[in-house]
């Protein structure tokens, strides 16, 4: 039996998230109908981070344990003739046991795109949120620095959370932008159920003048989801992958995914 790690790249807009479930079409299904098709047995895997409905994944890291021999590069080429368009292996690695796509991760990062427009997005829609209104960067950096440390996030928590504690260490929120299009990245040891989501709600909130800088403090502080902002749209979030311990030498990001801005 060969451990092997994989990455994979995804359009989440047509599928309902990750999750393997008995009624709906998603990625989890489909990679690991395309993994044993391609191996000739049943095969299943494990993810580093489970992606709701809607959202995308640059370097979504899964581990699966194969009990026939394939080299590394027929894994990824012979797997993605059974995947369809919006889904793709992107590489293969072969691991020790110790390897474990959840709990070895030692970090996630997601990055959210955001078009500021007068009119919605038509080429990139389903790709990238959206906001009509002008957004004040200063405002926008300031609140997000505020979240920024070891917190309860029980206020951008959704209530169908299943993890056992609201409290997660943000490690750095960073905001560019480059022509119309905001992008901002979260580092986090763990996310919540809608965490990043929510954040950018209440940072678009700021941002556009909705809300001050000391709302969000408010927000955190109260520890109740009803005062923070509406949860934002899927289209434009991106699980952009996991961190692991050198040794393994996971890749941080595929090349396949240098379009994003």
């Amino acid at each position: 039996m060969t451990r092997l790690a994989l990455g994979v790249a995804y359009r989440g807009g047509a599928y309902c998230g990750w999750q393997r479930q008995a009624n709906d079409d998603t990625v989890q299904a489909r990679v690991e109908q395309a993994l044993s098709k391609f191996a000739a047995v049943p095969l299943t895997v494990t993810c580093a981070g489970r992606t709701d409905t809607g959202v995308h994944a640059i370097n979504q890291v899964i581990h699966v344990d194969a009990p026939v021999e394939r080299e590394d590069v027929s894994w990824v080429r012979g797997t993605n003739r059974y995947l369809p368009a919006d889904v793709a292996i992107q590489w293969c690695l072969r691991v020790d046991d110790s390897f474990h796509a959840r709990f070895a991760a030692i970090g996630r990062r997601y990055s959210y795109l955001l078009l500021e427009s007068p009119v919605r997005p038509a080429l990139e829609a389903g790709l990238v949120g959206w906001t009509f209104r002008k957004i004040e960067v200063e405002a926008m950096q300031q609140a997000a620095q505020l979240l920024v440390g070891e917190h309860d996030f029980s206020a951008f928590r959704s209530s169908q959370c299943q993890a056992a504690s609201p409290v997660k260490q943000m490690r750095a929120i960073d905001i560019s932008r480059r022509g119309a299009y905001w992008r901002i990245d979260f580092h986090a040891d763990a996310f919540l159920h809608h965490m990043v989501r929510n954040i950018v709600g209440c940072l678009v909130a700021v941002g556009t003048g909705n809300r001050p800088v000391t709302w969000i403090s408010e927000v955190l502080a109260a520890r109740d989801r009803a005062r923070a902002a509406p949860t934002f749209s899927p289209d434009g979030l991106y699980f952009v992958g996991p961190d692991y311990d050198a040794r393994y030498a996971i890749p941080a990001r595929p090349s396949a995914s240098d379009w994003l801005p």
